[in-house]
């Protein structure tokens, strides 16, 4: 596969309280915001909290994009990713990832 790819990955984080929850969900968007530029062929991140409060919803999303797969995969094993994935220790207790290509348009 070559060309670029999209790396989508939903979190349900622990919280005792709505505060602690809340608290985690920022924790998680603060510290993975904190990898843009700093990471080779990682072209665009966001990162999205809940706001709709459904019992099944995720408390976090992030939305990023990479130059192509070799990119996404050396993210994976990347010192800046791995102090991400560190710092948030068992926050996590649920995650779903979904990667696909993006198809260029031409207009």
């Amino acid at each position: 596969m070559s060309g670029p790819i999209r790396h989508i990955v939903m979190w349900r984080l622990r919280g005792e309280t709505p505060e602690e929850r809340s608290a985690a969900r920022l924790k998680v968007k603060t510290l993975f915001e904190g990898l843009k530029g700093r990471i080779d062929g990682l072209t665009h991140i966001e990162v999205g909290i809940d706001v709709s409060a459904v019992d099944y919803a995720c408390d976090v999303v992030l939305f990023s994009e990479f130059t192509d797969q070799t990119a996404l995969s050396a993210y994976a094993n990347h010192p800046e990713h791995l102090r991400v994935r560190e710092a948030l220790g068992d926050l996590r207790i649920g995650r779903f990832q979904v990667d696909y290509p993006i198809k260029e348009t031409g207009a």
